[in-house]
């Protein structure tokens, strides 16, 4: 039986696929406005020009009669082709349109171009429409629509041709659905069934490290599934040569910005596979794009069931009172959107403000600012909760030791007896000509914690350098900071000496910091130095990591470890809250992302302005129970000074 096709179209385009298909196939011609024949077994939408209300009209006719379509048409110079468009099945046309835009350099522009077009009639056809452009596109159509017709699988499954019109040349670009799509997003509701967690056994790859997949199981899917410099969740890469390791930036593209993460190792091509994994988990924490939202309510009408948001840190009174402050005072009867997180402490799902469980952009009802501080990915749920917790220590212990002044004893790097360490620190002195300053700044939870600082020792560029790192492997924890230390260095130089002058004002005036690169430039220059004087004292001993850690534990499943660290939280009463941050774009490799908080610890923030101590008690009582002070703390004894993490 001669399979029936169905053309919506009148320009060149329709015209000569038509020709094409016609000697093969039994071909109808007719709007998709009008009733669709039963047998239509295949849909093609084609047009000189780029007219996005036929495209969204052909969804939603042609998804509700069942009958898959395939695109084709011509926008600034360029013939798009695709994507497959199956009904009940994520990964429509428009999905495709909003990776294609977002990742292109004019995204805002032609998102709101995209969005009056699809309002009203377009035109006719598009000015680099050439008759040979359109022969290339109708062939490259018609190979496709016969592969559909015979069974085969199709290049257009979750991909679209881009064809240069100008030169003919074509190229073929994955693209992944959209998981918040109102025309084929399938997620589910956000419950409190879905959030529950039983820990699962999760063998790792080493008994000495803390992860459960390999780079080289997931290298094969990494840049292909998200980096493509026209669809993808990443569109771009560039390798920093000038750094002391191999350092490569990632850049994500958002509807406000680009933005650049980062990947450093001791490989290039593991510092990119690095990078878009710190990406993934950058897309993952923005909204919630897993499970639709549902709870809309007051903390006064939910307490029974959700975190107290005055728990997590406040800013101080007198900031929210100050003009243009762009948050909020907390009230615990104004309404805010909740998400679903789980209580390892009280061993069910309670509800989390959507604005700590993702990031808070200081618009509408938020009350604090909240960073990334808890995110992490992970290879299973439990791989991803075990860094999380990772990186809500390292920073809690870096503010803590900040705020408090904690002169932490000093490591001697080499007493570790680890080669790639001892070469790591010799490459930072011998090639950046930095030295190295590391200091155990492990809290009263005993996971190895680590703060670390870079002194140049020449008389140009940043002066210092700050990081952290924490795993219950103190060797770990030190090649995580040095790889973050050496990721600032020469790049920051530059912007330093261009804007000192704005610099040496934020010295005299703390509130003059109001970003993240602000907080780590302060102290590039000399005259910052003395602010870390309570460290850098060269009067203290140098301690081995024999005297300062204990053995780290050699389990074969990380479930055991991350279950023992969760034990060391509950006795100390500091709850562990975690937020399922998965989306299907991370769930097809099976990856997971989650937000870890844990009210009480110190999040970082940047601004200082920003900065939310006021109702966290540890920063007082931390200090006493290890040592440092006689007595508790009182928030006028805390550091005024912005704090140096870059």
């Amino acid at each position: 039986m001669t399979a029936c096709i169905l053309i919506e179209g009148a320009g060149l385009l329709a015209d000569y696929v038509y020709n094409q298909l016609s000697t093969s196939y039994f071909v109808r011609r007719q709007s998709i406005l009008e009733e669709v024949p039963s047998e239509t077994e295949l849909a093609l939408v084609l047009d000189d020009a780029w007219n996005p209300s036929v495209h969204q009209k052909a969804e939603q006719r042609l998804r509700a009669a069942g009958i898959p379509w395939l695109r084709g048409f011509v926008s600034f110079g360029e013939g798009i082709i695709g994507p497959l468009v199956k009904p009940d099945t994520p990964g429509c046309s428009l999905c495709a349109d909003k990776r294609r835009l977002i990742a292109g350099p004019d995204r805002l522009e032609m998102w709101s171009l995209r969005t009056r077009m699809g309002a009203e009639a377009g035109v006719l056809r598009d000015a680099w429409a050439s008759r040979s452009g359109l022969l290339h596109m109708a062939s490259l159509i018609c190979n496709e629509v016969q592969k559909i017709l015979q069974g085969e699988s199709s290049f257009l499954e979750e991909r679209m041709f881009i064809t240069n019109l100008r030169t003919l040349t074509n190229s073929s670009h994955f693209f992944l659905p959209d998981p918040l799509c109102l025309i084929c997003s399938p997620i589910p509701d956000d419950t409190s069934e879905l959030a529950q967690i039983s820990l699962e056994s999760s063998p790792k790859l080493s008994g000495a490290g803390y992860r459960c997949r390999s780079m080289d199981e997931l290298k094969t899917v990494l840049v292909e599934d998200y980096l493509d410099d026209r669809t993808g969740i990443m569109n771009g890469k560039m390798e920093d040569f000038r750094l002391p390791f191999a350092d490569v930036l990632v850049n994500m593209p958002l509807f406000g910005a680009d933005e650049g993460v980062a990947g450093r190792s001791n490989s290039y091509e593991m510092s990119e596979l690095t990078a878009i994994l710190e990406g993934l988990e950058r897309y993952c924490g923005i909204e919630p794009q897993g499970k639709r939202k549902k709870v809309r309510d007051s903390y006064q009408n939910v307490k029974h069931m959700a975190l107290n948001p005055a728990t997590v840190g406040l800013h101080d009174q007198g900031q929210y009172a100050k003009p243009h402050f762009p948050f909020k005072p907390y009230h615990p009867e104004a309404p805010m959107n909740w998400v679903w997180g789980y209580s390892f402490l009280q061993e069910r799902p309670i509800l989390v403000p959507e604005l700590l469980a993702y990031y808070s952009l200081g618009h509408g009802e938020c009350f604090v600012y909240e960073t990334s501080n808890g995110c992490a990915l992970g290879g299973c749920l439990e791989e991803a909760i075990f860094h999380g917790i990772m990186e809500v220590v390292e920073r809690d212990s870096f503010l803590l030791t900040w705020y408090a002044q904690l002169p932490l004893p000093r490591l001697d790097p080499y007493s570790a007896n680890d080669k790639e360490l001892e070469l790591m620190v010799n490459r930072l002195r011998e090639v950046a000509g930095y030295e190295v300053y590391l200091y155990n700044s492990t809290m009263e939870h005993e996971i190895p914690s680590v703060f670390a600082v870079a002194k140049n020792r020449g008389p140009k560029g940043v002066n210092l350098i700050c990081a952290a790192g924490a795993n219950p492997d103190p060797i770990s924890a030190v090649k995580s900071s040095i790889f973050e230390l050496a990721g600032m260095m020469v790049r920051h130089d530059k912007l330093l000496e261009e804007n000192r002058e704005k610099y040496e004002e934020m010295l005299k005036d703390p509130f003059a910091v109001r970003s993240m690169m602000d907080h780590g430039l302060v102290y590039g220059l000399p005259e910052a130095e003395d602010r870390l004087n309570f460290l850098l004292d060269d009067h203290r001993p140098l301690r081995t990591f024999a005297e300062e850690f204990k053995q780290p534990p050699t389990n074969p499943d990380l479930k055991v470890d991350l279950q023992e660290i969760l034990q060391r939280f509950r006795q100390l009463d500091l709850e562990v809250i975690v937020v399922d941050q998965t989306t299907p774009i991370t769930k097809r490799n099976g990856l997971f992302c989650v937000k870890v908080l844990i009210p009480g610890m110190l999040p970082m923030t940047f601004g200082h302005h920003l900065t939310r101590v006021k109702g966290l008690k540890r920063v007082l009582q931390v200090p006493m129970k290890l040592g440092y002070a006689k007595q508790p703390l009182s928030y006028e004894q805390l550091n005024p000074y912005p704090h140096p993490f870059p």
